[in-house]
């Protein structure tokens, strides 16, 4: 009697905890990651070449470049390459985190565009007809993840790969994630490459969910929420001439707009105490959206520089978890406990001033003096449009409608994306 009784009272308590129990695996899976659009004055979104010559180490694949060894990037002048979208996914990445070793397989899909850059390697199935990948290349996988606690494999540090190129990658480490390490096929057996994120990049040709339209050159700016869910935290943002100032909007509701006014006369602050206080702000949201505080470090280093130091008007804002489970559904097996996936939404704004003065240089580019045309090429370096400077030449051609204006015009991006010449060093007597 006592026997039955203990077997009855011993499978009851088996059952709780099987019940008590979370299916799938017992880790933990954060993501954060950027998308970035262009918008004029007017609040249409433009179409824009963002596969520049890439910031990344050549050890990230591409697709142009889809093995080992060779320099990831697209490094084709912009203009030449013929390839435009609405949307660039900017350096999503995948965390991590659990107390013992994982085996997890993740596939990521992104429906409306294309993942065009990875690391590490992705799954056999996906790699081994690299003609194929720019058929269907809306999905990417890795299979058999290795998640390795790092207190038991701190050794691992050493087998991250490290160059010296690679500004908006390596910033991404300085979390307190696990290492993961994916088996590659190689000419000598099995081969594994190590890291502590799972690394993509892609293109888009969809509409973002904020519409901003600007009146008085940026003086004044309307936000409106074209989506089907709230807008959170966000900073409008103006740099020129070394100094900025950004005001905060905390919530946006779907259908809804919100007008608010620069005051760019007024209130600007030095750039290096701006920067500092911006990426506070922004951190703090980042972690009230769910990462962890050294994610939320890790995402703001990340971007400082294009985010915070770079000319011009832009808005930062958290887009729902909900739009990006919808835009980029993320698959994980077995699956975690919990999983946050925070993305920045980035809208450029090109201003009517910023059209003007690349007008003028255009047309001063056009003259037959070289030194007027130099002089052009280094006033359009410094408009400050930088990587933006295609979009906004393209929606300048659009108003124009010269053939001759848009074959000058494109002819000074060209040589403007060329490294400005260095001066001559005096010879050492």
């Amino acid at each position: 009697m006592k026997t039955k009784l203990f077997l009855t009272v011993l499978t009851a308590v088996q059952l709780h905890f099987a019940a008590a129990s979370p299916a799938g695996g017992d880790y933990v899976a954060h993501e954060w990651g950027t998308f970035t659009s262009v918008q004029g004055a007017d609040g249409i979104q433009l179409e824009w070449n963002p596969l520049i010559v890439s910031d990344l180490p050549k050890f990230v694949y591409d697709r142009n470049r889809p093995h080992a060894g060779v320099k990831a990037g697209l490094a084709v002048p912009p203009v030449k390459l013929g390839f435009t979208t609405l949307q660039r996914m900017e350096t999503p990445v995948i965390y991590f985190y659990s107390d013992q070793e994982q085996t997890v397989d993740v596939t990521v899909n992104f429906p409306q565009g294309i993942v065009t850059e990875w690391y590490p390697q992705l799954s056999p199935a996906i790699k081994t007809k690299p003609e194929a990948m720019l058929i269907e290349p809306r999905m990417i996988r890795w299979d058999k993840v290795r998640v390795l606690p790092s207190m038991q494999n701190n050794a691992l540090a050493s087998a991250l790969p490290v160059e010296t190129a690679g500004s908006h990658y390596y910033a991404a480490r300085e979390t307190d994630a696990d290492f993961l390490r994916v088996g590659i096929g190689g000419k000598s057996g099995k081969q594994d490459e190590t890291e502590k994120f799972l690394f993509y990049r892609g293109v888009g040709n969809f509409r973002a969910p904020l519409t901003v339209t600007q009146s008085g050159d940026g003086e004044s700016i309307t936000l409106q929420n074209t989506g089907g869910e709230d807008l959170r935290h966000l900073f409008i943002y103006r740099v020129h001439q070394g100094q900025g100032k950004f005001l905060y909007v905390k919530r946006l509701a779907p259908g809804k707009d919100e007008t608010v006014k620069l005051q760019l006369a007024k209130n600007f602050s030095p750039l290096s105490r701006l920067r500092t206080d911006i990426a506070r702000h922004l951190q703090q949201a980042l972690v009230k959206e769910g990462l962890y505080e050294r994610e939320a470090s890790a995402m703001v280093k990340t971007w400082d520089d294009s985010w915070f130091a770079e000319q011009g008007l832009r808005v930062l804002y958290v887009l729902p978890a909900t739009w990006t489970d919808r835009t980029l559904p993320l698959t994980l097996e077995p699956k975690p406990r919990e999983v946050v996936r925070v993305m920045v939404g980035r809208a450029e704004l090109i201003t009517p001033s910023m059209e003007w003065d690349l007008m003028k240089q255009v047309v001063r580019f056009s003259d037959k003096d070289e030194s007027i045309r130099t002089s052009a090429i280094e006033d359009t370096r410094n408009l400050g449009l930088g990587r933006f400077l295609e979009p906004a030449t393209r929606r300048l051609n659009g108003k124009m409608a010269s053939p001759e204006f848009s074959r000058v015009s494109w002819d000074l991006v060209n040589a403007t994306a060329k490294p400005a010449p260095q001066p001559k060093k005096l010879a050492a007597k």
